[in-house]
């Protein structure tokens, strides 16, 4: 059993209510959305097959408890799952971070789920599966990337309608960087009472201009 992987890295958690802690990445190649704002278009395609025995000896050389496995969109290769399992079988604090547009409630339990609600101006809003919603717990983390002002209220409405800040550990309002500055973001939100987190990509003002690996 393989999978295609773009990427394995170690790095800080530039995102999510993990932000500025030490993690590795797996970063898992192809994804079936393409949203006007990715930053990881480079994860389409390509990439290099491993087994998960290959993977969790890479992770395991960076000594680090807390991994996340990401994309592209992971959950779009079958063995993602086993190798989620054969994560938390290994003891590691694990993260998925899926766009929510397949569905998550095959993923074990004990993973911590970030799904990525696609706003209008993505062009992918269409992809979201709001039948994953009723799985959400409160381990579980709902991001909203924000690239203008239409999004941010589509966002309130939908994170108010749904009531999501009682579906899961955290709502997340991120801005998409060079798209709305976060402090116009925060001044929104303040203004409207959000119930949600502001979030910034912290691993972008880290390493300003660097693509990979962060």
């Amino acid at each position: 059993m393989s999978l295609q992987v773009t990427e394995i890295f170690h790095s800080i958690q530039g995102e999510s209510t993990h932000a500025g802690r030490p993690c590795a990445f797996v970063r898992l190649t192809g994804c079936p959305l393409r949203c006007s704002w990715c930053d990881t278009a480079y994860a389409f395609e390509g990439g290099k097959a491993m087994a998960v025995e290959e993977i969790l000896r890479q992770v395991a050389a960076f000594g680090c408890p807390l991994v996340e496995v990401t994309g592209g969109e992971p959950l779009a290769q079958k063995e993602c799952v086993p190798l989620l399992q054969a994560l938390v079988d290994a003891g590691y604090e694990v993260l998925l971070e899926t766009s929510g547009a397949l569905p998550i409630e095959q993923v074990p339990e004990e993973v911590r789920r970030i799904v990525d609600l696609k706003c209008p101006d993505s062009g992918e809003e269409g992809k979201n599966r709001w039948e994953n919603l009723p799985y959400l717990t409160r381990r579980d983390e709902i991001k909203f990337v924000i690239a203008s002002r239409k999004d941010y209220d589509w966002a309130l409405d939908v994170a108010r309608c749904r009531d999501l800040a009682r579906k899961a550990n955290a709502v997340l309002f991120s801005p998409v960087h060079g798209k709305v500055e976060p402090r116009e973001l925060a001044e929104w939100m303040k203004k409207d009472q959000a119930p949600a987190r502001l979030q910034i990509q912290l691993h972008k003002y880290l390493w300003p201009g660097v693509e990979r690996g962060i």
